[in-house]
């Protein structure tokens, strides 16, 4: 049974820092992985990615803010957050794909349950 996992998120004050992970169990095969976000009212939105050995990774920041990085003996991802600022407030989602990182949310396959992270003063 295929599961992804979040944890870490909550509340920070703007310019804080954050570290979400992403536990994934029942893979078959090599996955890329994805992190998206949602604010309300707002479409899902490519936050980073990064492939299955770890060596590439893409992000939808300019700014170099998030790192994305990922543990393949312990089979978890993380998304490290920093000056985050309001407009960071969403759930945030990791995904997994089993093909290649892309910003399209529909190519991915599996999906976990989300984790709130709040920016406010």
């Amino acid at each position: 049974q295929v599961q992804l996992v979040e944890s870490g998120g909550g509340s920070v004050q703007p310019g804080g820092s954050l570290r979400l992970s992403c536990a994934v169990s029942g893979f078959p095969d090599y996955y890329a992985m994805g992190w998206f976000r949602q604010a309300p009212g707002k479409d899902r939105e490519f936050v980073a990615g990064i492939t299955p050995s770890g060596a590439n990774t893409r992000y939808a920041d300019s700014e170099g803010r998030f790192t994305v990085s990922r543990d393949n003996v312990q089979n978890t991802v993380s998304l490290e957050m920093n000056r985050l600022t309001p407009e960071d407030t969403a759930v945030y989602y990791c995904a997994a794909n089993l093909g290649f990182v892309t910003t399209n949310p529909q190519a991915y396959d599996y999906w976990g349950q989300g984790a709130q992270v709040t920016v406010s003063s």
